[in-house]
């Protein structure tokens, strides 16, 4: 019988020691996530000032459309190219949170 509730001490001993791993991979990953994504507001906001400065000082309406399409598709493409990045950070926020998990599966099996 005592040998039971040791073992299962143990069992809830190795969980906890599992949990805190997996717990602190999330942390750091969630701080890179967040980072990036004050990165990418950041610049968001200087490119939309700039484009408005420019459109401020435009003399003629074509400029102000050259302006506002040059705006447009650099905004978008920033707009993919982070998302992917944010894609990738969570995956491997995913990746690195179920690894302490791993061994645990393969003793059950």
């Amino acid at each position: 019988m005592a040998q039971n509730i040791e073992d299962f001490q143990k069992l809830g001993k190795e969980n906890v020691e599992l949990a805190m791993k997996s717990f602190g991979t999330f942390s750091k990953s969630a701080q890179a996530i967040a980072l990036e994504i004050a990165d990418y507001t950041k610049s968001s906001f200087e490119l939309g000032t700039a484009t408005l400065e420019k459109l401020m000082s435009a003399k003629t309406l074509e400029q102000a459309v050259e302006i506002q399409q040059s705006y447009l598709k650099t905004a978008y493409e920033g707009l993919v190219a982070e998302t992917t990045k944010l894609g990738e950070l969570y995956k491997d926020l995913a990746k690195e949170a179920y690894k302490p998990y791993e061994s645990a599966f393969a003793k059950v099996q």
